[in-house]
């Protein structure tokens, strides 16, 4: 039989995307890998520099020392696509950079030392992104979504509706430059009459009131933080660090205008004592010292505006570039389309930090590439008259792969004892899996519980309530889950891309490394543990593809043009 090679998205550099955005506090720079037959996506990495753009000045001006700052950001940043393999990109910078009075300058500045052409939005076009980012997180497409993104020079305002903009506009309050103007001399009634005054003049609150809305959303840093430190009961002296529990299940990433009320007075020293700088400092970290401005900002948009509560967005700016990027390059890219793996991403953004985030998203890519290998394989035997794996593979079964790889392990967030069990317990209560059956969720819920410990036998009590057909599926699925999570912990992989293959031998699953500096080039290590771990789960999958020879080969090697194949070979 001939081989078969599959070649899949995680191989493929073309379907990596990054958006770099400079705003007023801080750079981000977020790099994504997306299914082109789908636009669904995931973050690999996300980086931030805390640059603050014309800290010195209230005014736009940007100073030489905060200028110098930028240039070696992105000069990081650069670095970091061009070492990662990442060629499409979009550059867009916001307020400090559109009311700079040397933007020209500046911009060519950025163009000659790094390479970067800069998109400077308009206020109005930042708030299209910032929505578009938030379909992505929020199930809010049909509904009228007011959106408010608190940034350092700047708060967009939008109504949308069903991907459309019915009004959008910026205006000129932003936590760096309120901070400068009235919190560093503690004018905090000031600062209150001046938000006041600037939000009547622009108009904002009559037509924002003439339209009306249905839901109101609060994205990026301040509104995130300000939701962090109320579900914490930080504003009550409850708590004294800022992990996430599993006390946490029914949060839901909202908070309303009483909850923001106290945390105000306690961060202004209203109605008791302040709370103590040194406090502030350890839980807000580098947002501390603009928090106060924030905070007070959006309890002046809450009270003008009459918001009785508000959702928070875990994407903004940053992820509504990425997705009118995928706009540019999706056949019939559909910005509803995700609703259901919205919620999966909602659901780990709440308890895990980036780099397990990196880790679950890298696991559900290994599974991805073994799934569609096994699908190509299963259609070239059905074409070829040859032998077939007994199951019949969907879209919907690889969604239930990939999102069971993404929350394997929310349950380590109260430690390592038994979090398999706390990652099912999660996934099953408190409603978080938006669109999804009461049967998909036990499924995902079962597939993250058996990712580890004894693999689950047909007659698994868990399983009892699946017919015989699912059951196949299920542990077909869960052998996969427990193989690309033992690839992913290889010690030292650098994974640049994979590729799946299929002869009489058996199957192959080809992984080709990254050069990088902090690596010996072209070599990979496997652990003594890892290759137990590896063969015992190789053994798993063995017994779930039947007739098929199983996968028996394991290449690990160094992308230089070509593939160069190193040993162990895993059988």
């Amino acid at each position: 039989m001939a081989t078969l090679p599959i070649q899949t998205v995680s191989a493929n550099p073309t379907n990596l995307l990054a958006s770099i955005d400079m705003g007023t506090n801080s750079f981000k720079l977020l790099t994504v890998q997306f299914n082109p037959s789908t636009g669904k996506f995931l973050h690999l990495n996300r980086l931030k520099e805390p640059v603050v753009l014309g800290r010195q000045t209230a005014s736009a001006e940007a100073a030489a020392d905060s200028q110098l700052r930028a240039i070696e950001a992105l000069k990081a940043f650069r670095s970091f696509l061009q070492t990662h393999g990442i060629h499409r990109h979009r550059v867009v910078a916001t307020a400090a950079v559109r009311e700079s009075g040397n933007q020209a300058e500046f911009l060519r500045r950025v163009r000659d030392e790094v390479g970067f052409e800069v998109e400077v939005l308009s206020g109005e076009e930042e708030a299209r992104l910032i929505y578009l980012g938030a379909l992505q997180f929020l199930p809010i497409y049909e509904k009228t979504a007011l959106v408010i993104d608190i940034g350092g020079g700047s708060t967009e305002f939008l109504l949308g509706q069903k991907g459309k903009v019915i009004f959008g506009t910026s205006v000129k309050l932003g936590h760096v430059n309120l901070t400068q103007k009235f919190v560093n001399s503690n004018e905090i009634l000031q600062m209150r009459s001046h938000i006041r005054s600037i939000l009547q003049q622009c108009g904002i609150v009559d037509k924002i009131k003439h339209y009306g809305f249905e839901i109101a959303v609060g994205s990026s840093g301040t509104v995130q933080s300000i939701e962090r430190a109320v579900f914490s009961g930080f504003s009550h002296n409850v708590v004294n660090n800022n992990a996430p529990s599993c006390e946490g299940f029914g949060r839901d990433w909202r908070f309303s205008k009483e909850k923001l009320r106290i945390l105000v007075e306690r961060l202004c020293g209203g109605g008791g004592e302040a709370i103590g700088r040194a406090r502030r400092d350890q839980f807000f970290k580098r947002r501390s010292e603009f928090i106060v401005a924030g905070a007070v900002l959006l309890d002046e948009i809450f009270e003008m505006l009459d918001i009785k509560e508000m959702e928070v967005s875990g994407y903004a700016l940053g992820e509504g570039v990425v997705a009118e990027m995928l706009l540019q390059v999706c056949d019939n890219y559909d910005l509803n389309a995700n609703a259901r793996w919205g919620s999966v991403v909602r659901l780990v953004t709440r308890f895990l930090g980036e780099k397990k985030m990196g880790m679950a998203a890298q696991c559900a890519n290994i599974a991805k590439v073994i799934f569609e290998g096994l699908r190509k394989c299963n259609m070239l035997a059905e074409t070829e008259n040859q032998v077939k794996i007994s199951l019949s593979w969907n879209d919907k079964d690889l969604e239930y792969l990939e999102a069971a790889c993404m929350l394997h392990n929310i349950g380590l967030v109260n430690g390592e004892k038994g979090y398999h069990k706390q990652s099912q317990s999660i996934i099953r209560n408190g409603d978080h899996l938006y669109g999804y059956s009461s049967e998909e969720i036990e499924l995902i819920a079962l597939l993250a519980r058996h990712h580890r410990k004894k693999f689950p036998k047909p007659n698994h009590k868990s399983l009892k309530e699946f017919s015989e057909e699912v059951k196949e599926k299920f542990r077909m699925l869960c052998a996969i889950v427990r193989i690309s999570i033992a690839v992913q912990k290889l010690r030292g992989l650098n994974i640049q891309g994979m590729e799946f293959s299929y002869s009489h031998e058996g199957f192959k699953l080809i992984i080709s490394e990254r050069s990088d500096q902090s690596l010996l080039p072209g070599i990979v290590l496997l652990a003594e543990d890892d290759e137990t771990e590896l063969t015992k789960e190789l053994g798993h999958f063995q017994k779930g593809v039947g007739d098929f020879n199983a996968l028996n080969d394991i290449v690990l090697g160094e992308y230089k043009g070509g593939r160069r194949r190193t040993d162990p070979r895993i059988s």
